[in-house]
């Protein structure tokens, strides 16, 4: 499919709104939208190339779409990325990576402060495969170097992890890798490519959840893969055509006009979740604050020379508790405090959302695996939204001050 040229060297802003698929017949300026399953061919001959490969052109909804490839088009162009791959979630995205890039005998090694389900994906469900993984501290450069085995294929981090905010360094872990012969996989999710380009740092491949805030407005799921267009038609593109995790037209279109907005809401939601953050601070009933922007956090300076100087919209922090039974249930007092922000366990919206990470997101692993990841019983997750700051810490004090313990 022919896609939109434009001159190069633009800025990710610009392609967030000017990067897209060629306009049809009839001009329209806001990209449309293909509902359609099927696509009728020119000729038989034209039918048997195009899916054979031979021939360029729309053959079935579950292999493509115009819509969805305009999506994956803009994505891949904010990103830096020669091309991209959508799945109808994120962790469809991952698990499209690792059944392209792995076989049983394979090793991962992999951040053991990962989001919850994608700890689960790797370290259980591929075991049963075969596929070997190792867990190592995400800000610990030896101990990804150490776990590296000559099965190893893929070192796969996420930062600012998901939910301490942990940062990991991106060019460091590219070159580990690379020595080894293995790629590097980074989840872009929190800093999207509006804070952090890690291909510019020497990954290999991005993954997404577009549900978070390429979406904004926690609409629709979403996920990709963006990487080299040879990796996406060898290694990525079967995948989806046997395996279906094709992401819906509608979803893609969606997801395709929330990344114009991308680059303005991040910055935007990165001030508050700042100005929240050192308040946070301040609160005789937190006993930790973990934010990227903060100069407390461990990979503060880190984080702000790969994240454009800004800390994302997402934060965590540790409710006081003399057990971690009375951590919990301080915890849930806060959470069941508030009557303006919500209690869910999405992220990425411009409404402020709140979340228990030990019994929701991590909540399938196991004691042993939450506490290596350093999920405790008192934290909460923070994705601060756009509302006005002053009824964003309103909300929060209602549980502070009527908590029966800290």
């Amino acid at each position: 499919m022919a896609l939109h040229s434009l001159p190069p060297g633009l800025h990710p802003d610009t392609l967030a709104i000017r990067s897209a698929a060629d306009r049809s017949q009839y001009g329209e300026n806001s990209e449309a939208l293909y509902l359609t399953s099927g696509y009728v061919q020119p000729s038989a001959q034209a039918s048997a190339a195009r899916f054979a490969g031979d021939e360029d052109g729309f053959t079935y909804g579950r292999y493509g779409n115009p819509t969805v490839a305009g999506f994956e088009q803009r994505l891949a162009s904010m990103e830096g990325a020669e091309a991209s791959i959508s799945s109808a979630s994120g962790m469809s995205a991952i698990l499209m990576m690792c059944m392209g890039l792995l076989q049983s005998g394979d090793h991962v090694v992999c951040s053991q402060s990962m989001f919850g389900s994608t700890i689960k994906l790797i370290g259980s469900d591929l075991a049963k495969f075969g596929v070997q993984s190792t867990f190592v501290p995400q800000t610990d450069v030896d101990a990804w170097r150490a776990a590296v085995r000559p099965n190893t294929k893929l070192l796969f981090a996420e930062t600012p992890t998901n939910p301490l905010t942990e940062v990991c360094d991106i060019a460091a872990l590219a070159d580990i890798a690379h020595k080894a012969g293995a790629l590097l996989a980074v989840d872009n999710c929190f800093a999207t490519p509006a804070l952090q380009r890690p291909i510019s740092l020497g990954a290999d491949i991005i993954t997404h959840s577009g549900t978070k805030f390429l979406d904004g407005q926690g609409r629709v799921m979403a996920g990709a893969l963006c990487t080299t267009e040879q990796r996406i038609t060898e290694k990525f593109l079967p995948v989806l055509k046997s395996g279906g995790m094709t992401l819906a037209p509608f979803n893609a279109w969606v997801v395709l006009k929330g990344l114009e907005t991308l680059g303005i809401r991040m910055k935007a939601q990165s001030a508050q979740a700042l100005a929240v953050a050192q308040w946070l601070e301040q609160q005789s009933q937190v006993a930790r604050v973990f934010y990227p922007g903060l100069p407390s956090h461990p990979q503060h300076a880190l984080a702000m020379a790969q994240q454009n100087g800004c800390g994302g919209a997402v934060l965590s922090m540790e409710i006081k508790g003399f057990t971690p039974e009375q951590a919990r249930a301080n915890a849930f007092h806060v959470l069941d405090s508030m009557r303006v922000l919500s209690l869910c366990t999405n992220l990425g919206d411009t409404k402020s959302l709140l979340a228990h990470p030990a019994s929701t997101s991590h909540g399938r692993l196991t004691e042993a695996q939450r506490q290596a990841a350093g999920v405790v019983q008192g934290m909460i997750r923070v994705n601060v939204g756009l509302e006005h700051l002053d009824d964003i810490k309103n909300d929060l004090l209602r549980g502070f001050e009527s908590l029966p313990s800290a």
